[in-house]
């Protein structure tokens, strides 16, 4: 059984859980929000995203390709044009994807490639080609967010005008349950698949 076959059920769960945080997130936080169609400040510059995430977007891909396979194809091809263009200086192994772990590599990883968009991003429309398969990243950026007991996360084109109470007062946990840990481990003991990647990598040629 494919990977994420064996996974879906649970990943749909995890989305589910995702959208419904950030939904609550939307409704607390309500004009203080920027993000829009065609706003594409968070599709700028790759980001890790977890071997769950690559599954996900891989299967995305082929349903977009049965849906609309001229898309697909322009999916793909931005993507293997981006793993053209940033295997030189890739902070991780080029040949897999799989980017380094440590203090270090993250320092090389922050400076890396600021200005190439996202693969998934339709450059004409300004929307995500993938998007009801997009990483959780994606799925979880923009509101108050505050994973896994870490610093509030915002994006910096949302609150403006704000307070730091009024920005807290629209925090939401978007996992509270750690399910996305507990599928990562699944994954990891059915294909030894472990680290993180970025979205060309996932949706490159194989």
């Amino acid at each position: 059984m494919a990977p994420l076959a064996r996974l879906e059920p649970g990943d749909r769960t995890l989305v589910q859980i995702l959208d419904t945080a950030m939904a609550e997130a939307a409704r607390k936080s309500g004009d203080w929000l920027a993000c829009r169609l065609g706003c594409v400040e968070c599709c700028m510059g790759p980001f890790p995203i977890t071997q769950l995430d690559a599954l996900r977007l891989r299967a995305g891909l082929a349903e977009l390709a049965g849906r609309d396979p001229q898309r697909a194809v322009r999916v793909r091809q931005r993507a293997q044009a981006a793993v053209e263009r940033l295997s030189g200086g890739y902070p991780g192994d080029a040949s897999t994807g799989r980017l380094d772990e440590g203090e270090e590599a993250e320092e090389r990883f922050a400076a890396f490639a600021d200005d190439e968009p996202c693969p998934a991003l339709d450059p004409e429309t300004g929307a995500c080609d993938l998007y009801a398969a997009r990483p959780a990243t994606c799925r979880i950026f923009g509101p108050a967010v505050r994973a896994g007991g870490g610093p509030l996360g915002v994006c910096e084109l949302c609150y403006r005008g704000a307070s730091d109470e009024e920005i807290a007062a629209c925090e939401v946990e978007p996992d509270p349950g750690g399910l996305e840990d507990a599928l990562l481990e699944e994954l990891e003991k059915a294909t030894g698949r472990r680290g993180q990647t970025i979205v060309a990598f996932a949706l490159r040629r194989p």
